[in-house]
């Protein structure tokens, strides 16, 4: 097979890992719950498995990217989740064989999440760098663009496969993804080329030691700093209510809630319908958003974020309590809504509040503290809702975030006007 463009093959490989990934994930929970009989906890459980992979192995694997190849870095990367997507949609297949060693689903599970954790960071930054390497930088924000708007449609045809694949069998869209993903790694392997790629010298090579003393270089940045160390302390109470949240919400509709009986409607229908109707209403939002709020001004920002953090805090709550389908399909499509506008907030006033020299190990210690953040606060979560209800974990899954808000609410009393922040943005980098 004749190499390929490389953005050719960063498009296509975008494409098919957004539509492998919708067709899973849209009707994961009910292959989780009614297929393997996850309780709540175990719901998250799963996810801490994930987070804690990713957390211990990211710095570790980047020595194949960073050393020997991006371009191998991400066919291995491909080749091990697809394997482990396959392994946990087979699982039902050996659960007899399974059962007569005392070996639960769920141990297959998690055995499965942190092989696919494994793969996650062998991909996790490579194949990014492997096209700024191939385009050069100049030209790379035009295909990232580009690979937005094929990876928006084919999560929608993801959407429409899952609910296909799920109605004849809830294993089925993990058997399948996995498969597109061992086919996208043989596709990669003969299609892929690496002109332009430079092996780090032997002293720049990532290793532990490297990332201890990242970690050491973060500390001394934000010793003192007040508004980094607020950027830490939003990032990981964040962490602590997404990850129960993003584990629960379908397991409320599933079983605390229960999907209406119209027609043939199958739960995975119904899956299908809020996936694609909370993409619609999120792309428009996120229009309005782009057309009304002026992201250049500090103190409109950093308004923004507090307002719409507080307004989508508010849904939650109201989701985790609604009594009825159709009120909890509202409150969740409403939370999504406000995400759109206070997500991409957060992370501009992220972006104005770093400086630029420091911006590269302020936002890696974010993302560490956000996955300790979900390890820590996940666990907690899933316990409660199965204690007590999935409403209550959902709940407290809201009220771990809570306290970002203070944090936000003296954001914007002390933001800048435009002109005034942008002048001691270019002292500070003048100091540096």
């Amino acid at each position: 097979m004749r190499k390929l463009h490389a953005s050719t093959v960063y498009l296509t490989m975008g494409a098919l890992m957004s539509f492998a990934n919708s067709t899973m994930f849209t009707t994961y929970a009910l292959y989780y719950v009614s297929g393997l009989g996850l309780n709540p906890l175990q719901l998250v459980l799963v996810g801490t498995a994930l987070e804690l992979t990713i957390l211990l192995l990211e710095v570790p694997t980047g020595v194949v990217a960073d050393t020997y190849s991006r371009r191998l870095s991400v066919i291995i990367g491909m080749f091990i989740v697809g394997i482990a997507y396959v392994t946990e949609g087979s699982l039902p297949l050996f659960g007899d064989a399974m059962a007569s060693y005392a070996v639960p689903l769920f141990a297959g599970v998690l055995l499965a999440e942190v092989i696919r954790g494994v793969g996650e960071t062998f991909i996790s930054g490579a194949h990014q760098a492997w096209i700024t390497d191939e385009i050069g930088e100049n030209n790379v924000g035009q295909i990232f663009l580009k690979s937005n708007q094929m990876n928006q449609a084919a999560h929608i045809l993801g959407v429409i496969t899952s609910v296909a694949l799920s109605s004849a069998a809830l294993n089925l869209p993990y058997v399948f993804g996995g498969i597109v993903y061992l086919l996208l790694a043989l596709f990669l392997w003969f299609g892929m080329q690496e002109t332009n790629f430079q092996r780090a010298e032997r002293e720049e090579i990532s290793s532990l030691r490297h990332a201890a003393s990242t970690f050491k270089e973060g500390l001394h940045i934000v010793r003192g700093r007040p508004i980094l160390l607020a950027l830490l302390f939003v990032s990981f109470f964040t962490g602590a209510g997404s990850e129960g949240f993003d584990r629960l919400w379908e397991a409320n509709f599933i079983m605390s809630l229960h999907f209406p009986e119209i027609g043939r409607f199958t739960p995975a229908v119904w899956f299908g319908i809020i996936s694609v109707t909370a993409g619609i209403l999120c792309f428009m939002t996120a229009w309005i958003a782009r057309k009304r709020l002026d992201t250049g001004s500090p103190r409109t920002v950093a308004r923004s974020m507090f307002v719409f953090t507080a307004i989508r805090l508010g849904f939650i709550l109201a989701f985790s309590f609604s009594g009825s389908f159709t009120l909890a399909f509202v409150f969740f499509l409403l939370s999504c809504m406000a995400g759109t506008i206070a997500g991409p907030m957060y992370d501009t006033w992220l972006n104005q509040n770093v400086d630029s020299r420091a911006r590269a190990t302020v936002l890696s210690m974010t993302s560490q503290t956000n996955a300790l953040g979900q390890s820590l606060g996940g666990p907690v979560v899933g316990a409660v809702a199965t204690r007590y209800m999935i409403s209550s974990g959902l709940a407290l899954a809201a009220l771990m975030q809570a306290p970002i808000l203070a944090v936000f609410y003296k954001a914007q009393k002390h933001a800048k006007p435009s002109g005034e922040h942008a002048l001691e943005r270019s002292n500070a980098d003048a100091h540096l």
